[in-house]
């Protein structure tokens, strides 16, 4: 079985600073200080933060399989804000999946604001169809929105949600 999920977020913010987070290394540094529930530790395996770069993200304790990954930067396109990345061992793939790809897209629009888009691509073995339903975006509206009020709050715009860098 395969799918595809999406998600939208309409920023405030411009393309390029949204992408500043989103581009490299920053973003899976801050999510386990502002979301420690969705991620509680980032490594970084192999590489800079360029297209091969191999991470290694673990979760916090409760979901069973689910305890850590590894995904690999395949792209990183900086002029069209363009990021992706495949789960290359753990994570849902211990759970029958035999592709999780995410895709994050930030779009620039018109009134000098932006869309971050994130996607989610996957592939589960015909015998583990019923975790498909472990699929959501809803972690990465939660990201999204998190990373949103960082950045407003790195300009002075908002209040800091609590962070240690």
């Amino acid at each position: 079985m395969k799918g595809s999920l999406c998600h939208e977020l309409k920023s405030d913010l411009p393309a390029a600073e949204v992408w500043e987070v989103y581009g490299g290394l920053l973003l899976g540094q801050l999510i386990p200080q502002l979301l420690p529930d969705v991620l509680s530790k980032f490594e970084v395996v192999v590489g800079d933060g360029g297209v091969g770069t191999v991470l290694r993200l673990t979760f916090p304790p409760g979901i069973p399989g689910l305890e850590y990954q590894k995904e690999k930067f395949t792209k990183i396109d900086n002029e069209n804000f363009v990021k992706e990345a495949l789960v290359i061992e753990g994570g849902l793939l211990n759970l029958g999946f035999l592709k999780y790809f995410v895709r994050f897209e930030i779009v620039r629009d018109a009134d000098n604001t932006s869309t971050i888009i994130s996607t989610v691509e996957y592939e589960v073995e015909d015998e583990h169809t019923g975790n498909a339903a472990f699929v959501t975006t809803s972690t990465f509206a939660r990201i999204a929105e998190a990373i949103t009020k960082y950045i407003k709050a790195q300009k002075g715009d908002e209040k800091a949600p609590e962070q240690t860098l």
